[in-house]
């Protein structure tokens, strides 16, 4: 299969760090160009930089994402009218009106769509869900417990400080459980945005479960916890360190060439922001 070629839009760390990496080295994508608002900072990722982004859409295929969600939201809305298929960041949009515009507009073009929700492609979390399709499942929690707002370091950005935990890991987490238990239909929230942060998930089908997230906490952290109960027996999530971007490129090499069709696209991202939006509603209610 001929790599797909693709453009990135955004060069800050992660950027540097994760995205351009992983198209760059292959064999299923190449990284074609990219677009940023500094141009000196793209130039450092090793693709010819555009100075307009139409340009760049006119040099690829398809374009990833590595921008903060509220730019997202507008730009990848500008690819799909382009009829460039679409790699995105989790969450979709910084707000449910601008999520629900996007995967409007990946609907309306027919452009191919995924989301870089990172635990997803990982051997063990394809078996961890292979496990709890076998258990009856009717019940799991979760927690995702860090300091990564408290260290200075690349993920204490303005919209993280800003919005806090749920926004950020909310998202892997409840697509998580969504997919172990049942699509969610029903949340309810308390705690603080910026400190600790409880969900009570309710599942279709009758399972509910429970979240726990926080990105302000410090010393000895465990590492993340996801598990599944019930009639048949458990299952828990391993952890691990294994680096899953190689398979994110691989399968949306394949969902372009296929013109769409990967479970993990807008919509599915939309429908995250739908839980997050209603969490948050609540978390900001006197």
């Amino acid at each position: 299969m001929e790599p797909v070629a693709v453009g990135l839009i955004g060069a800050g760390p992660w950027a540097e760090m994760a995205h351009a990496p992983m198209l760059a080295k292959g064999p299923h994508t190449r990284l074609a160009g990219v677009w940023a608002r500094r141009p000196e900072a793209a130039a450092r990722l090793g693709a010819p930089v555009h100075e307009r982004i139409e340009e760049l859409f006119d040099a690829v295929e398809a374009v990833a994402f590595c921008v903060p969600p509220a730019v997202q939201a507008e730009l990848a809305v500008q690819a799909a009218k382009a009829g460039k298929a679409l790699l995105l960041e989790k969450p979709l949009a910084a707000d449910l009106d601008g999520a629900r515009r996007l995967a409007d507009a990946v609907a309306e073009t027919g452009v191919a769509s995924q989301m870089l929700l990172t635990l997803r492609y990982a051997p063990q979390t394809k078996d961890f869900l292979a496990r709890c399709a076998q258990i009856e499942a009717f019940g799991g929690h979760a927690a995702n417990i860090s300091g990564a707002l408290t260290s200075g370091g690349p993920f204490a950005t303005p919209w993280r400080l800003e919005r806090g935990a749920l926004l950020d890991v909310g998202p892997h987490v409840i697509d998580l459980l969504d997919a172990a238990l049942g699509r969610v239909v029903g949340v309810r929230a308390h705690g603080h945005p910026l400190r600790w942060v409880g969900l009570l998930l309710e599942h279709e089908g009758g399972a509910v479960s429970e979240v726990s997230l926080s990105m302000a906490a410090a010393g000895d952290l465990p590492p993340q916890r996801v598990e599944v109960y019930g009639r048949l027996g458990s299952a828990r999530l391993p952890h691990f360190d294994d680096d899953p971007l190689s398979v994110v490129a691989e399968e949306f090499a394949m969902t372009v060439r296929r013109g769409g069709g990967h479970p993990l696209d807008a919509a599915r991202g939309l429908h995250l922001q739908e839980v997050i939006a209603e969490a948050e509603a609540q978390l900001n209610t006197p």
